[in-house]
């Protein structure tokens, strides 16, 4: 469940990040995507660990 939770996570900080790097431009939005995947990761995984342990 950790890892669908973290994969749940990384595809939504992913779209907001580049979401929000398009208003800018397209490299914007590349590393904008990556930086929100990480967090999207993060973020999924302690909700994991916050709930399901």
């Amino acid at each position: 469940m950790s890892k669908l939770l973290a994969f749940i996570g990384a595809t939504a900080g992913g779209w907001l990040g580049w979401w929000l790097g398009a208003l800018v431009g397209m490299m914007t939005a590349f590393i904008l995507s990556i930086v929100g995947t990480a967090i999207g990761v993060y973020f999924g995984r302690q909700i994991a660990r916050q709930y399901l342990e």
